[in-house]
């Protein structure tokens, strides 16, 4: 993905200031004087610092005490708090003191081979960087602090690593973000800092307050936040439509603060515009929660809730009552789910196109029979570990859903070689079958599958007692398919 942020800024002004303030006595030419404003920056109060031009020690700690450009090592400003505010270039060489001598030796220098692409491919690379490496860019040069702080490239911020200070970071992008419109951050529409372990409760709140047009926001792993900072997003955020707090284990609920559900209107009701959410992991997510979550999130076509082990059947009938668009749905590892849940979850019906129930043992054919009949247009189904499904199951799936592309039966030992005829007659545009650790199925039963399913691609079928002979029929009849087996003696 592409960095992200800001407005392009201008040549000279405000930019070429900021950097220069604390430093400007670092190209002064005579070093004494360097070293004695050195020192005056160094006691400077950090107020007066203007930081329209995030440094990347601000974004990604320093890793190195200098910064190396094409003409040797910089020097680097004061730092304060261990973080560096402003980088500059080396001073001149100071043995070349007439101008005449200087001019007379300056040695013609080539133009380098990036600065001879125009502007438009520049910042089509730049697209490809990270946020603290186009800050980086910015650095460079005139010429690649105006490109780099180009609006296009600056819809999305993505920050990764465990040790930044990204509360600290967004502020200091969304405070030169909102330069040209005060207090708001209109161009910026996705933050990625999935797995920054730092983030807190702060850090979201200077999204919510500064980034009113965001429409995806990934924390995943982010451990730190809670429930109120959620709210203030979804609440400040009304655009906002894809969600991830996957393994934000002290999140416990999608809600609109209090005073947000005040101020709306009858009309506009007490909905949140999420469509897709990811609440893997959250381990403290119960069936109230999970109520609220589909009152407030009507909207929602994706929904995955991988082992949250306290959600039961309860919670699945209210996802259904107030989630009719649900597309895609996963409840894996969700051990009180049953039967009674896969009831709930066919009340979806054509919508509903992929199903993930891995390892919920308490599911049985039972369940498989209710989404096989009302959820006819399902594509994708995980139900490895479900130890309860047997061949009956696998069967009605097939007859009903003949549009299956990709199944997962794999650790379901009561599906046998008579499962798979049914399924290989019905579903011919398999692309993708699991069977690992399926006891009871045979060579015959590939067999049948390969020579019925042209189209299959990926074949799992580790820990079976399968022959060479029938993975190499499998190979000649599906030749795109990739098979992931156990079998020493076939390569």
């Amino acid at each position: 993905m592409g960095a992200n942020n800001g407005k392009q800024y201008g040549s000279e002004g405000k930019g070429s200031s900021s950097i220069s303030s604390d430093v400007s006595s670092s190209t002064d030419h005579t070093p004494t004087k360097a070293q004695k404003n050195v020192a005056t920056s160094e006691d400077s109060d950090l107020s007066m610092r203007t930081l329209s031009t995030p440094s990347p020690a601000l974004i990604c700690p320093p890793t190195l005490p200098g910064f190396q450009n094409g003409r040797g090592s910089s020097t680097s400003s004061s730092s304060v708090t261990g973080e560096t505010v402003a980088m500059v270039h080396s001073p001149p060489p100071t043995r070349l003191t007439h101008p005449l001598i200087r001019l007379a030796s300056r040695p013609q220098k080539e133009q380098a081979s990036i600065d001879r692409l125009p502007d438009h491919c520049m910042v089509h690379i730049f697209s490809f960087l990270p946020t603290n490496q186009l800050c980086r860019c910015a650095r460079v040069c005139r010429r690649w602090y105006n490109l780099a702080w180009d609006p296009r490239l600056w819809r999305t911020i993505r920050l990764m690593g465990e040790t930044i200070n990204v509360d600290r970071a967004l502020k200091v992008l969304t405070r030169r973000l909102c330069q040209d419109t005060p207090n708001v951050c209109l161009m910026l529409e996705t933050v990625i800092v999935s797995g920054c372990r730092r983030l807190t409760d702060r850090g979201l709140y200077t999204i919510a307050q500064c980034c009113p047009e965001l429409r995806r926001l990934e924390v995943s792993g982010c451990y730190n936040i809670s429930n109120e900072a959620v709210f203030d997003v979804v609440s400040l955020c009304p655009n906002l439509e894809h969600l991830d707090v996957s393994g934000c284990s002290k999140v416990t609920c999608i809600s609109l603060t209090r005073e947000a559900s005040i101020k709306l209107s009858p009309l506009h009701g007490k909905q949140i515009s999420i469509r897709y959410l990811d609440m893997t992991d959250c381990f403290v997510l119960e069936d109230e929660g999970l109520h609220t979550i589909a009152a407030h999130c009507t909207q929602l076509t994706h929904l995955y809730l991988r082992r949250c082990v306290r959600l039961t059947d309860e919670g699945l009938r209210y996802l259904v009552i107030y989630c009719t668009s649900i597309k895609e749905l996963s409840v894996s590892d969700c051990r009180f789910v049953s039967d009674f849940g896969l009831r709930e979850i066919a009340k979806l019906e054509s919508r509903l196109r992929y199903l993930s129930i891995a390892h919920c043992g308490r599911v049985t054919d039972v369940g498989i029979r209710y989404v096989a009949k009302y959820c006819s247009k399902l594509r994708y189904l995980n139900a490895r570990g479900c130890e309860g499904i047997t061949d009956h199951g696998v069967e009605y799936l097939a007859k009903n859903c003949t549009k299956l592309k990709s199944l997962d039966i794999g650790k379901c030992p009561l599906v046998s070689d008579t499962g798979l005829e049914c399924l290989a007659l019905n579903c011919f545009n398999l692309k993708r079958l699991s069977l690992k650790s399926c006891e009871s199925i045979t060579g015959q039963g590939l067999q049948i599958v390969a020579a019925n399913c042209f189209d299959l691609q990926m074949l799992n079928v580790q820990d079976c007692e399968v022959s060479v002979e029938a993975l190499r029929f499998v190979k000649r009849h599906c030749k795109r398919c990739v098979i992931e087996h156990t079998n020493p003696a076939f390569f």
